[in-house]
């Protein structure tokens, strides 16, 4: 009876295996590389701005995304959360939207940041700042800003988008880039480009102050009042000692409370220049009627050279490290394993990993964990974290099911990934990965905006959006061999760094409340 069980299992997932790859593989005959390669154009212009457009005219609307390569890890000294907090900013308007007044608008900014450079003058003193001089700047800066404010016409940039018919605007930044995207009806395509353009032209840094408390808000809530925020970004500290990786895209608190509009306008002028933005359209666009409008507004962006992409190389990890926070909180362990970025040669073999342990009810992590030993509710391991434009980690979590602890979850973890170093996966599992990354590719390319993205991050990082499709390509070259020898690489004790949320007793609720990081 075995047997019989054994053999409709194996007919079963092979059955599947076919059924799959004939659905993946329609779709990439009409989505194939070759066919996009007619349909899409690139051009760069005098100042260095890269513009691609995917021509899809199955109906009249097209979508963009604006890639700008700079994100957290560019942020400067003693203003973590600036390159977020830019992306805020950019939806406040110009000196065209959003204003009643500009140029009496103007005037009041910078009577704000006079008054604001005084009052951190004062606050920062070691030695002889007075708490009633500090008082009065701290008045006169307010006023300043309630002065300001009278010219303000709240979400106009947004409203004229939402009255042409714009669906889903939005931004995003993360530690490696920051990015703008919407849609619109194509024939708002001149539209698009003038408010596009103006945005980054002539950006008005108005609400300033009040949009930094927002972002303070938002990083208590995303992280100081989340046990697994918290946990993370202690986790990061301690995996991450000199790169970049180690800073919050939220930012410190401390440098919310201090960094300036002014410090804000110098990280715009370094990082939103035309070298180091990209720019895709995707949908009912022909590049020979947009070409001369995207040349007409974007090319008065000035040129500026691209800014050094300089960062601190993270020293080779030789210990374990541990994180244990006490919390009143689910139980939850990760483990994370230094592994390059994403240039790597083996960059494909750990997609391929992150696929067997993570991709759904099929993956090895699921399997072991939630359904057979049923010792967690959630689990995954995954490349890429917290980006993969820089050396990374190789992040596997799980959340504990009640009544089990960290110590099972590890264990379990832990012998998956031993499993993965001692024994080659099947041929199943690895035509099964294969087959997946197809799918996902098709997936992506479904709408638009996805399209859009994946061009625009790809001729950023690559120089050349093909290299979006190469990634299948060199998955599909991966072997189980690659799979033990970069496991037996990377998951070794020396390369992990572990963080752990152990539920509070009683007895230590009050600590846990002041954060309880060891």
């Amino acid at each position: 009876m075995s047997h019989l069980r054994a053999g409709l299992r194996l007919r079963a997932i092979l059955s599947f295996i076919a059924v799959f790859a004939a659905l993946a593989s329609a779709p990439l005959s009409a989505q194939d590389l070759a066919s996009l390669e007619t349909r899409t154009t690139v051009k760069k212009l005098d100042n260095g701005l890269t513009i691609l457009i995917s021509e899809r005219h199955e109906a009249p609307v097209f979508s963009f995304y604006t890639h700008v390569d700079a994100g957290s890890v560019q942020d400067p000294l003693g203003q973590t959360g600036m390159a977020h907090m830019f992306e805020h900013m950019a939806f406040k308007g110009t000196d065209k939207v959003g204003t009643t007044d500009y140029p009496a608008e103007k005037a009041a900014l910078a009577k704000v940041e006079v008054a604001y450079a005084a009052l951190q003058a004062e606050r920062r003193k070691r030695v002889g700042r007075e708490d009633a001089k500090v008082k009065s700047l701290e008045k006169d800066w307010k006023d300043a800003i309630a002065a300001a404010d009278k010219f303000v016409k709240r979400g106009e940039f947004d409203e004229i988008i939402n009255r042409n018919g714009g669906t889903g605007v939005n931004a995003s930044t993360n530690l490696d880039e920051t990015v703008y995207f919407y849609s619109l009806p194509s024939n708002r395509f001149e539209l698009w480009a003038y408010l596009e353009s103006e945005r980054f032209l002539h950006p008005v840094l108005r609400e300033f102050y009040k949009e930094r408390d927002v972002v303070q808000e938002e990083r208590r809530l995303r992280t100081d009042s989340s046990p697994i925020g918290r946990m993370i970004e202690q986790m990061l500290e301690a995996s991450f000692v000199a790169h970049g990786y180690h800073r919050p895209t939220v930012g410190w608190v401390s440098d919310l409370k201090s960094f300036s509009a002014t410090d804000a306008e110098q990280f715009f002028q370094t990082y939103y220049v035309p070298s180091n933005m990209t720019i895709a359209l995707v949908g009912d666009i022909y590049p020979a009627e947009a070409m001369p409008i995207l040349e007409k507004y974007f090319s008065r962006l000035p040129a500026r050279p691209k800014p050094l992409d300089i960062t601190t190389d993270e020293p080779k990890q030789i210990t374990e490290r541990t994180v244990v926070m006490t919390d009143r909180s689910q139980p939850f362990y990760a483990e994370g394993y230094h592994v390059p970025d994403f240039r790597d040669k083996d960059d494909a073999v750990y997609d391929a990993i992150t696929d067997l342990l993570s991709n759904g009810r099929t993956s090895r992590l699921y399997r072991t964990l939630v359904r057979d030993k049923q010792i967690s509710v959630g689990t995954a391991g995954f490349s890429g974290f917290p980006g993969d434009k820089y050396p990374h980690l190789f992040l596997l979590y799980a959340f504990t099911a009640p009544g089990h602890t960290t110590t099972e979850v590890r264990d379990a973890i832990r012998a998956e990934i031993e499993r993965l170093k001692t024994t080659d996966i099947t041929d199943e599992e690895l035509a099964m990965v294969k087959v997946r990354s197809k799918a996902a590719l098709v997936r992506s390319l479904g709408d638009n905006e996805g399209l859009a993205g994946a061009l625009a991050k790809s001729q950023a990082r690559y120089g050349d959006w093909r290299e979006y499709f190469a990634q299948v390509d060199r998955l599909d070259k991966v072997t189980k061999a690659d799979i033990r020898r970069v496991a037996n690489a990377t998951f070794t004790a020396g390369n992990r760094t572990v963080g752990i949320i152990e539920t509070a007793k009683p007895a230590e609720k009050a600590k846990a409340a002041n954060g309880g990081a060891q």
